[in-house]
């Protein structure tokens, strides 16, 4: 059965199980393949560059200015600190990534990319391009196009979840 096919009840409730099976390694199916370890490595760095918003939703643990710690790693990608820290650390021996003093309190380290970094994240998000128009050679640009379109909608609702008011329950 193809999508096409199946009712509105039946293609939304298969969306989770949908979900489930998205992987990066299709980034290994590419030319010049991103490995595991790059790949988690993107998640870390993804997350520095994307401090500001990970500000917003984790206010105890990024400062107002944006700043990166640690902690805001963990919580961001809902890992226990320690395997934060051991994601940060392998960054920074890689050279992607360094610690520098705030600029709010000097006694607090900081994250923060550094130019390897910065060219890492631009091949990174090539590599996902390339990936994406692999998965969707068959499809048309229009359909292409929508999906991108519809998926920066899907992540930009989960970011304004923290705006969202509860409903009242009857």
């Amino acid at each position: 059965m193809t999508p096409d096919d199946r009712t509105p009840d039946e293609l939304l409730d298969a969306i989770g199980p949908a979900f489930g099976k998205l992987k990066r390694g299709v980034l290994q199916e590419v030319e010049n393949p991103i490995s595991t370890k790059d790949s988690t490595r993107a998640m870390v760095l993804g997350v520095v560059l994307g401090c500001p918003a990970v500000a917003q939703e984790q206010p105890g643990q990024v400062g107002e200015s944006g700043e990166m710690t640690v902690g805001g790693i963990a919580a961001a990608m809902c890992v226990d600190p320690s395997v934060a820290s051991r994601m940060v650390t392998d960054s920074i021996k890689a050279g992607y990534l360094r610690r520098v003093p705030s600029q709010l309190d000097g006694r607090r380290a900081v994250l923060e990319l550094s130019s390897e970094g910065l060219e890492f994240m631009a091949r990174f998000r090539k590599q996902q391009r390339a990936a994406f128009e692999y998965i969707t050679a068959e499809w048309s640009e229009t359909d292409r196009l929508d999906f991108a379109r519809l998926m920066l909608r899907y992540v930009d609702a989960i970011d304004d979840l923290k705006n969202r008011k509860p409903t009242a329950e009857a």
